[in-house]
């Protein structure tokens, strides 16, 4: 069934119309690190990550000479694994160089050689894995948006992200913020799917008893939800309790009939991803070190200053625009906007208080999904045709104050 589905997939018009996209997201992205200088931050995810994957230790109960690692884990490997795999493409040349330049000496240790030829790549190895996770985020928030609202909801929520400079900016340093908001947004609509999936019809056959009772689809996506807790848990472990919670409280809107599968199901996966988590820190302690620490309290300063920075100011309107359409009319107000207005407003009011984390960054993905589902609405309206207009002239102003604030982004 797989295959037959990869071998029904065309790149039809509204999949060049998506890459395009991001495409324009991946050049502005491209562009700014062109222009970027190395920062300290950057020397030490750097130093960090390749520590993790080289040369692994236990100094003084931490795996790393950065001492204890709280945000997560996945930033500081992503960012030393392009270093590490560049290092060994090197070695693996060094008989063709000559000895004084050889990386490896004969007394094993590494020579000058990285430090004078490799610095030029630093720099963009260290970000090339976090754009890659901005555009993957962007993929998957089309994806999820087409399929809910058709062709236009999916570029409406596609290009606000792809102008947005708070994602651009998030996605070209080492953080971990564009890798919660990717585990965490996935985890939530992977859990929609889960939850969808319990409701459908059993299979046809022979009696069968456990998970082949629903179906050939609820198993891949309990392992897809289990790896986006994974990825979420590794960025940061309070996406990873976030992202359980809100999952649970839509699986049970969803799965009416069927509530007491849940807490089994969410277990096994929270379970599998804390596995999965321990593993990424070489099974050691240090993987659960902050969770005594994780706290939250609510403000609404950040949600403030991102809806009053002047570069958001299409973005802006375009929610107040979103959030009229939903209070006024009854077709906006189903399952399919109210979630993602439930999980923007959540996020977009927490603030962690002991470990660095930035809440209000992994609402953007569920607020452009919102915007493009009461825009989606308005289409389909007697008015649809000024609706787009609104949308596209919105678009567009995000579009320029996007490019014009890039220079302020470096």
């Amino acid at each position: 069934m797989n295959l037959r589905r990869i071998r029904r997939f065309r790149f039809n018009r509204p999949q060049r119309i998506a890459a395009g996209l991001l495409a324009l997201f991946l050049l502005q992205g491209l562009w700014l690190i062109g222009r970027q200088s190395l920062t300290a931050r950057d020397y030490q995810y750097a130093r960090c990550g390749r520590e993790l994957w080289e040369r692994p230790a236990q100094l003084q109960g931490s795996l790393t000479s950065c001492g204890l690692i709280r945000d997560g884990i996945l930033a500081y490997r992503l960012a030393g694994l392009p270093l590490t795999l560049n290092l060994l493409t090197e070695r693996a040349l060094d008989p063709f160089r000559s000895p004084e330049n050889r990386i490896a000496q004969t007394d094993g240790q590494l020579s000058s050689w990285e430090l004078r030829h490799q610095l030029t790549y630093t720099l963009f190895l260290l970000r090339l894995p976090f754009l890659a996770a901005g555009c993957l985020l962007g993929a998957g928030l089309w994806w999820v948006t087409r399929r809910l609202y058709g062709n236009l909801g999916g570029y409406t929520a596609l290009a606000l992200y792809c102008f947005s400079p708070a994602i651009l900016k998030a996605s070209l340093s080492p953080n971990p913020e564009i890798l919660a908001s990717l585990g965490l947004y996935g985890g939530v609509y992977t859990a929609i799917g889960v939850a969808h999936a319990m409701q459908g019809p059993r299979n046809p056959g022979p009696p069968a008893t456990g998970l082949r009772r629903w179906g050939g689809k609820w198993l891949p996506r309990i392992l897809l939800l289990t790896f986006a807790f994974t990825l979420a848990a590794a960025a940061h472990l309070a996406a990873l309790a976030i992202a359980a919670l809100l999952g649970l409280a839509i699986m049970l809107w969803i799965a009416e009939g069927r509530r007491l599968l849940l807490p089994p199901v969410l277990c096994a996966t929270v379970a599998g991803a804390l596995l999965l988590l321990f593993a990424g820190y070489s099974f050691s302690p240090n993987a659960f070190a902050s969770i005594h620490s994780l706290s939250f309290s609510l403000t609404l300063d950040p949600a403030r200053r991102f809806f009053s920075a002047p570069a958001n100011a299409g973005m802006t309107i375009a929610a107040i625009a979103a959030l009229v359409l939903y209070l006024c009319s009854a077709r906006s107000r189903y399952f399919g906007n109210s979630v993602p207005l439930l999980c923007a407003t959540i996020l977009v009011a927490l603030t962690m208080t002991s470990v660095p984390a930035a809440p209000w960054l992994w609402a953007l993905p569920f607020l452009f999904t919102f915007i493009a589902g009461a825009f989606a609405d308005a289409y389909e309206s007697p008015k649809g045709r000024l609706a787009m207009g609104v949308a596209a002239a919105l678009i567009l102003l995000q579009a320029v104050l996007c490019v014009l604030s890039l220079p302020r982004l470096l």
